[in-house]
């Protein structure tokens, strides 16, 4: 039996895909590889932590392919105002469980904006001992970069527009759509 992918109808908020189902499974087919044979010798489970909310739909869908040790958690950070603008301010809403002390941890993120948050994990986290600090994102936005980071492992370059999808939203709406989709500017 042939399985045939359609794409549901985009809505009046959202103007094209950007990248549709079958090509972020790929992708992130692929991410798991590379993360599965960089950390093939790792002696203590790899912490995984998600950046809620936007990275839940491709921490659970990168974890499941994942062959070596890990753990799953999560942190909740807040870098945008109300008006949906980075402030460059990182806030903690909530930090994660597990103790990284001595530990591999990989930052499992939606999309790379300005790099603030990023940027403030990673130093957060170096802090806090850990032996490595990586960085996985499903999107990248590079017009939009305000800090120099290093991505270990990147699902796909976008323009500067605001997407929605696999995880991302707009006032907490198309979140579970499974494809990227770019929305019509928000006035």
């Amino acid at each position: 039996m042939t399985k045939t992918l359609t794409i549901p109808p985009l809505t009046e908020d959202l103007a094209q895909v950007l990248i549709d189902a079958a090509t972020i499974e790929r992708r992130v087919d692929e991410i798991a590889g590379e993360i599965n044979r960089d950390y093939r010798d790792i002696e203590e489970p790899l912490i995984l932590v998600g950046v809620l909310k936007g990275s839940f739909i491709f921490l659970a869908d990168l974890c499941r392919k994942l062959r070596i040790p890990h753990v799953v958690d999560f942190i909740a950070i807040s870098s945008y105002g109300s008006n949906g603008d980075q402030q460059g301010n990182v806030r903690m809403l909530m930090d994660i469980r597990e103790n990284m002390s001595g530990r591999d941890v990989l930052i499992v993120e939606d999309i790379l904006d300005s790099g603030n948050t990023l940027a403030y994990l990673q130093r957060n986290f170096a802090t806090r001992g850990a032996k490595s600090v990586r960085i996985a994102t499903f999107l990248d936005k590079p017009e939009r970069h305000k800090v120099d980071l290093k991505l270990d492992y990147m699902g796909f370059t976008i323009p500067d527009v605001w997407v929605v999808g696999y995880g991302l939203d707009y006032k907490e709406k198309y979140r579970t759509l499974p494809y990227i989709a770019e929305m019509y500017p928000v006035h």
